[in-house]
């Protein structure tokens, strides 16, 4: 089937972590609908080669790729660059996607969640970055997209390890911006802060607190002055734009997408 946008990012070369599901999988789908070739990458290696599966059916073979892939090894970094030289060809979009919440407040989170929290939000873009931008470099102009939060910009008092990991995602994208801009690498970075939504790991939370899916996401809404939760859309449709070229003065900055929830 031929592409059904535009061809917003015709030609880019795209790396897509947690790509197995959620917002991954939507990043992937709408980044090669827009013309991007996509390696879709994730610690479920199954679930990353369904997407990709997903991609190609519906854009022809070839467009998407997969791969599995351990965000917090360096090794497996080094491994995932590899195969986007070798099956797209070069790389200059990254979208370090993946990630996940821990339980537990101050007195209460274990100190080995929040280690892990940290590696897979926060260690997972220090080595991606590392690894990805020597090959980056060579197929300029080129984009990385961090996805923190809305929650690393307003704390909860129940959530201090995904607030600090998420707030941690928002600063590092400004200093590996400023580095690349200084270095005249041609690369831009930028992160992305949504609220609630509509994505499986909403259906672990219902789960978790034994409710319905539908009461969780009334009540979520009702936390938003826009009175709804997103769709995993809403969030990859900002993922296309920092992607393409249409946001090549953006570098540094943050996108909220976050129903108003900020300006309250």
């Amino acid at each position: 089937m031929a592409a059904t946008g535009s061809g917003r990012v015709a030609g880019k070369l795209a790396l897509v972590t947690g790509g197995a599901q959620g917002l991954g999988r939507a990043h992937c789908i709408r980044l090669a609908q827009e013309g991007a070739r996509v390696l879709a990458t994730d610690i479920n290696g199954e679930g990353a080669a369904e997407t990709a599966a997903i991609v190609n059916a519906e854009m022809g073979d070839g467009t998407a790729f997969s791969a599995q892939h351990d965000v917090t090894d360096p090794q497996g970094w080094e491994a995932a660059v590899d195969v986007a030289r070798e099956q797209m060809g070069g790389l200059n979009v990254l979208v370090n996607n993946a990630g996940i919440g821990v339980a537990g407040n101050i007195e209460t989170c274990d100190f080995d969640d929040w280690k892990r929290c940290f590696a897979i939000n926060v260690d997972s873009i220090f080595h991606g970055c590392q690894k990805a931008l020597p090959l980056m470099r060579e197929h300029a102009p080129g984009s990385i997209v961090n996805i923190s939060s809305i929650a690393g910009l307003i704390a909860s008092d129940t959530m201090p390890a995904y607030n600090a990991s998420k707030a941690s995602v928002w600063m590092l994208s400004k200093s590996i911006a400023l580095h690349c801009a200084k270095n005249n690498m041609q690369i831009r970075c930028n992160s992305v802060h949504p609220t609630f939504v509509d994505t499986p790991i909403l259906d672990g939370t219902a789960e978790h607190h034994n409710i319905d899916k539908s009461v969780l996401m009334d009540k979520l809404a009702r936390q938003i002055p826009l009175n709804f939760v997103g769709e995993p859309n809403d969030i990859a449709n900002a993922v296309v734009y920092l992607a393409s070229d249409e946001s090549r003065f953006m570098t540094g900055a943050e996108i909220k997408l976050d129903g108003g929830i900020s300006a309250m």
